[in-house]
């Protein structure tokens, strides 16, 4: 049974679902029809962090032009450009198992491609949500769903999957950024 999530609700992975090493991050949303004539982009993206928060090698920074981290541990699954259709409208598939020890965090996030070119920003998302599937059951164990609590920024970290000891945890961050990508990038440590 799927545990929902609030804001700042911090829950434990693999301790309580002993064998989880492989999950499916899954994120959706919806654009407000009456925001503008042009189609929204939003793009999921992994930062692989250490227990600082900063990305210590580019490649760890898993988004669309890079689909994928260096030993395969975490994947984007494809570009979904116009957000059509129900349920996920993104995937990032994550193998605990393999990723290497300095990574202790995996920060998962949302940008609107062009944002400020189209005139676009979050509080044009509805039903903005993540959800996390057991890869091996294909079982929801959890879902955050965002709200509405955004107006101007155009690039959101939605949780942070985090090592904790031996074990993974889940944290619903649902924090935003006024600056787009550029700022999601400065704040995991990454140079743009």
């Amino acid at each position: 049974m799927s545990i929902s999530l609030s804001k700042g609700q911090r829950i434990d992975l693999t301790k309580t679902n002993p064998g989880l090493t492989k999950v499916i991050v899954g994120l959706g949303w919806d654009t407000n029809k009456y925001a503008g004539s042009q189609d929204f982009d939003l793009d999921a993206c992994a930062f692989l962090a250490n227990k600082s928060s900063q990305v210590v090698n580019d490649e760890e920074f898993v988004f669309y032009n890079n689909l994928k981290s260096p030993n395969g541990a975490v994947e984007h699954t494809g570009d979904n450009r116009t957000g059509a259709g129900d349920g996920d409208d993104e995937q990032i598939a994550v193998d605990f198992s393999l990723l290497p020890d300095h990574v202790e965090k995996i920060g998962i996030s949302v940008t609107i491609h062009d944002a400020d070119a189209r005139g676009q920003n979050f509080g044009q998302v509805s039903n903005a949500f993540v959800r996390l599937i057991d890869a091996q059951t294909n079982e929801e164990v959890l879902r955050y769903d965002l709200g509405e609590d955004f107006s101007i920024e155009t690039a959101v970290v939605v949780c942070e999957l985090y090592k904790h000891g031996n074990d993974w945890k889940f944290n619903a961050i649902g924090s935003g950024f006024s600056d787009g990508l550029a700022d999601l990038c400065r704040n995991y440590g990454l140079s743009v």
